[in-house]
């Protein structure tokens, strides 16, 4: 199973490092950024499980981070880190979707406590997903292949066994095409044309039915993207 990716925002260079350096011990991957600037190239083209955001910062705030997440990924969740006595700071951090707040100064034991505790209760956990069930069958993400009840098998390439992991973590959601570039081919939505999804899309769909006639178990979102539809399909 693959590390689960924590992004840390933190201006301070002595307690990123020491956050960093706790975080990789704890088993963790780790992205950081010192600056709003920095942060804001991070959510726009980087995979992550988790964001921890101080909320000062040069340039754009940890506030601004947050919103410009909660845009591009709802479910994702977030902690901020806040001054003591910060108290309108939390109240609008959690106002903008943050899942828990810590408190500086913090014990690394307590920040890996609400880390864990909050990606425990996460609806979003991509990485975690090994299995995509199918109205016949099952798509496989570990072996990338997909296995059809009447026996069939077809392989999936790796770009489209991420494709189809990020669609099922985010089930009956529409996703954009340009997240999709974003967080998929990690490229800026405007230096590739969206036909590149389509294409895509259009033969993980063939992969995923064993039967041409049936409905696509991912459908097309008019002037959007693409839902994957499921109710309990992901393991």
């Amino acid at each position: 199973m693959k590390k689960l990716t924590i992004l840390v925002v933190e201006d301070d260079a002595a307690v990123r490092r020491g956050v960093v350096d706790a975080l990789e011990f704890a088993g963790y991957s780790v992205l950081q950024a010192g600056t709003g600037s920095a942060a804001e190239e991070l959510v726009a083209t980087a995979t992550f499980d988790l964001a921890l955001l101080d909320l000062v910062l040069p340039g754009k705030s940890g506030l601004d981070i947050l919103r410009q997440l909660r845009e591009s990924q709802p479910t994702l969740p977030a902690i901020v880190l806040t001054a003591k006595g910060s108290e309108s700071d939390r109240i609008r951090g959690l106002r903008l979707g943050a899942d828990d707040y810590v408190t500086k100064p913090f014990s690394i034991r307590e920040l890996l406590a609400r880390i864990e505790a909050v990606l425990r209760r996460s609806p979003e956990r991509p990485h975690t997903l090994q299995a995509v069930k199918l109205p016949d069958g099952l798509a496989d993400l570990e072996r990338r292949e997909v296995r059809f009840d009447n026996g069939a098998t077809t392989g999936l390439t790796e770009r489209e066994v991420d494709l189809l992991l990020y669609l099922a973590s985010n089930a009956n959601r529409a996703v954009a095409r340009d997240e999709l570039l974003t967080r998929i081919w990690h490229i800026k939505p405007q230096k590739v044309e969206t036909r590149t999804i389509d294409m895509h899309i259009a033969r993980l769909r063939d992969k995923l039915r064993a039967d041409p006639s049936q409905p696509d178990i991912i459908q097309t979102v008019r002037g959007k993207g693409y839902r994957f539809i499921s109710s309990t399909n992901t393991e």
